[in-house]
């Protein structure tokens, strides 16, 4: 009897020790909670101030209408502004945009891709210098950059002195879609590289090895090893090089002409010049969907892998 009650009070020690653990472990997870929200609130904070706050403003703006004056009216909320989105002119400018965006996503893939593979496979020392030349252009301001190759690329410029100085006459390249994507690859080539980069370097290389061991070529064990081990580098980069891109201002606006207006001109023009407010907006954010849609694509398919 005496036993079976000592068995008793311990199995209920037990019991109570275990309850007490869960609700310290509890109490541990909602204070680390607590802690990690408060550490984070300024972050919110700023997410809300500069980018919810801002993107409500323009939302709104989008379904305003416009004045005879060139004003904007907040009240009588319509669609007006999305269906001229539908015209030719912004229909042109749009698949002008996506061209230029996705040709310059393309260049950049294949410049860096091989690059990144060099870069991956360099010992510790040659690797550290690599990334410094990459990282380079940073150092300078991205408008200085543009303004450069404004200069190498004019009818003056170091380009066309050379090429008729070998005669094969003047090179007129600036001010046309050609040099728009020449400054677009150049500004955005090492988002491109990086990724890529980080992607290649964690391969494990016995699976290489052991491809070659089964008789498998150079190109198949690329093919067929490499290529889809640095598949999130690829989506990473690619997205990171396509969304800029498809709202870029500074370049076409320095490099490009009439012909070569892209979205992010577009919209500058329509907020700063023709003063209509409401299809600016518009055009903005859905500009700024397909970055959310491209941004929450990558991070469905290589963004957890990365």
């Amino acid at each position: 009897m005496v036993s079976t009650q000592a068995a008793q009070a311990e199995q209920t020690s037990v019991e109570s020790a275990e309850q007490a653990t869960v609700e310290f472990e509890a109490k541990a997870i909602r204070q680390a909670s607590r802690r990690g929200f408060l550490m984070a609130l300024p972050a919110y904070g700023y997410l809300v101030l500069f980018f919810a706050i801002p993107l409500m403003i323009v939302v709104v703006y989008s379904f305003a209408t416009r004045t005879s004056s060139g004003g904007t009216a907040l009240s009588g909320w319509n669609l007006d502004a999305y269906r001229k989105l539908g015209e030719p002119i912004v229909r042109d400018i749009l698949f002008r945009s996506i061209w230029i965006a996705l040709l310059t996503t393309v260049l950049c893939l294949i410049i860096a891709y091989p690059f990144s593979y060099y870069l991956a496979t360099r010992s510790e020392r040659v690797r550290n210098v690599l990334l410094v030349f990459v990282m380079i252009p940073f150092w300078s301001n991205f408008l200085v950059r543009n303004y450069a190759w404004r200069v190498l690329l004019g009818n003056d410029g170091p380009v066309s002195q050379v090429t008729s100085a070998i005669g094969l006459g003047e090179t007129r390249i600036l001010f046309t879609p050609l040099a728009v994507i020449i400054g677009l690859v150049y500004g955005f080539l090492p988002f491109m590289i990086l990724p890529l980069y980080a992607a290649i370097e964690r391969i494990d290389w016995r699976l290489v090895e052991a491809s070659r061991d089964l008789y498998a070529s150079g190109f198949e064990s690329f093919r067929r090893v490499v290529l889809p081990l640095s598949m999130p580098g690829v989506v990473a980069g690619s997205i990171l090089v396509f969304v800029p891109s498809l709202g870029a201002y500074v370049t076409p606006e320095i490099l490009g002409g009439a012909k070569t207006t892209l979205l992010g001109s577009y919209v500058v023009v329509q907020f700063l010049t023709a003063r209509n407010w409401p299809v600016g907006a518009s055009l903005s954010f859905v500009l700024m969907s397909v970055m959310l849609v491209t941004t929450l694509i990558y991070f469905r398919s290589g963004g957890r892998t990365l």
